[in-house]
């Protein structure tokens, strides 16, 4: 399989009047079409900084970031936008949805970036909505969902640009348990289907739901190794969950 993601010798450095900080050095490392990483690490290691860079939200200071075979470390900030529009899907701790929009509108709204017609967009939102679940709740707002509600439709926005690339940051931070059990089931079928998914987290029970695990300190690469099959929590029944092929 090919890469979406690579990353070589990637750097990121801050600098404050005569302060420099090097929150990423030197990280290089391949995640394949189709898999399933998370990127752990405690406060200070660099995973925020990093995560920003893979969702072009911020560039790096050395290095090369390749996202499908092409390097956008050093793009115009058109460009950028465009390929966080079109080829990167968000999904976030807070679910950053509008409150003012019900689940149909906030899932249309990066369509409506693209410049999609009304009529496709609204047809792309629904299909999408029903298949994380949410088909009978596409008029509600977001303070009449549950979180695990709220975190379906976040993830149903992503979906709906048909993206090369999730990337969930600490997506089920502030679900319980249960609710959080139900998101990562999400991404282990959406996952199954063929997408790939980064989660960066700083939770172990997290990380273990998928196949690799890249841990950071101090900016840099500490380990980057396979989970053990006997070591993966249960993954529940993916045939059952429809999903966005």
């Amino acid at each position: 399989m090919s890469d979406v993601v690579r990353v070589e010798e990637l750097c990121r450095t801050f600098r404050t009047g005569a302060i420099e900080v090097q929150a990423v050095r030197g990280v290089s490392f391949s995640i394949e079409e189709g898999a399933m990483v998370a990127i752990m690490g405690p406060s200070g290691s660099g995973k925020t900084t990093l995560m920003n860079m893979l969702g072009c939200l911020d560039r790096p200071t050395g290095g090369h970031y390749f996202l499908g075979g092409d390097d956008v470390a050093k793009k115009s900030d058109d460009a950028l936008a465009a390929i966080r529009n079109r080829r990167i899907g968000f999904i976030f701790q807070n679910y950053n949805l509008l409150p003012a929009l019900n689940a149909l509108e906030n899932v249309e709204l990066p369509l409506v970036y693209r410049g999609m017609a009304a009529g496709e967009r609204h047809l792309v939102a629904t299909q999408v909505l029903a298949e994380v679940g949410l088909g009978e709740l596409i008029s509600f707002r977001p303070y009449e969902l549950s979180g695990g509600q709220q975190q379906r439709v976040g993830i149903a926005r992503a979906l709906a640009g048909k993206p090369n690339l999730l990337l969930a940051d600490e997506p089920t931070g502030n679900l319980d348990s249960a609710s959080g059990e139900e998101i990562l089931n999400l991404f282990l079928a959406l996952n199954a289907a063929g997408r790939t998914v980064i989660i960066v987290t700083h939770d172990e029970q997290v990380a273990l739901h998928c196949e690799r695990i890249i841990r950071l300190k101090d900016g840099a690469v500490l380990s980057d190794r396979p989970v053990a099959a006997d070591s993966r929590r249960m993954r529940g029944d993916l045939g059952t969950r429809a999903v966005v092929q």
